[in-house]
């Protein structure tokens, strides 16, 4: 009983820490057997039996449809990154215009879930790139953040898998990544910090050289009214 009391101890110190154990988002192989439907259908079930026990009526005209509309918004909506269907294109194009220095695309929106406590993260990205020969369109940085993002994470795992994504499409490993942003886990519950957010990055190929990144965080903080 003792070794089984500081197995969950543990497993609880790794949650209250945000710690991950995986670089990579933790999928059973059986993971995409069952169709979108039927997963509504049984985690539709599982959400009336936890407000069940919390002692919530789900005859009130104000709760009956929530189950049927949590289990939609975790199927098509807070996690449908996990569904590899929904991954975006990975198109690109020539650079023929010859443009050699970097790309940056900053404060792309993240929402994401943290997979510790299923509450939210919230801030924003900010991705760069060097061509070595092709380009992504604006919009498919932004995607590549939003699919990631729409998946229980730790907000390292998603920085990493931002560049990686990116590197794969673009044939480079000069690709950068990084996020600010605030955790409701912390901000909300444990410590209830409500001002902390926190700073992830990733940094390839010419990002690790000084000059290079620090050219890209010079960048991030420029302002941009309008």
């Amino acid at each position: 009983m003792n070794f089984e009391n500081e197995e969950l101890k543990a497993i609880d110190e790794i949650g209250d820490n945000h710690h991950s154990t995986s670089a990579e988002t933790p999928l059973r192989d059986d993971a995409f057997k069952l169709s979108d439907s039927e997963k509504i259908e049984l985690i539709k079930e599982d959400v009336a039996r936890i407000m069940q026990t919390l002692g919530l009526d789900l005859t009130d005209d104000s709760l009956k449809g929530t189950p049927n509309r949590v289990a939609k918004m975790f199927v098509n909506e807070i996690f449908g990154g996990l569904n590899p269907a929904r991954k975006p294109k990975a198109s690109t194009f020539d650079n023929n215009y010859k443009y050699g220095e970097m790309l940056v695309e900053k404060n792309i929106t993240v929402y994401s879930t943290c997979e510790h406590h299923l509450l939210p993260i919230v801030g924003r990205a900010h991705v760069a790139y060097i061509s070595n020969g092709s380009v992504v369109g604006l919009s498919k940085m932004n995607r590549v953040v939003d699919y990631y993002a729409k998946r229980p994470q730790v907000q390292e795992r998603l920085t990493m898998q931002v560049v990686q994504e990116l590197q794969k499409v673009l044939g480079t490993q000069d690709v950068a990544c990084v996020i600010d942003a605030k955790h409701l886990c912390v901000n909300s519950r444990g410590i209830r910090d409500i001002e902390s957010s926190t700073v992830t990055s990733e940094f390839g190929g010419k990002f690790k050289e000084e000059a290079v990144r620090r050219e890209f965080l010079d960048y991030i903080k420029l302002d941009t009214p309008f």
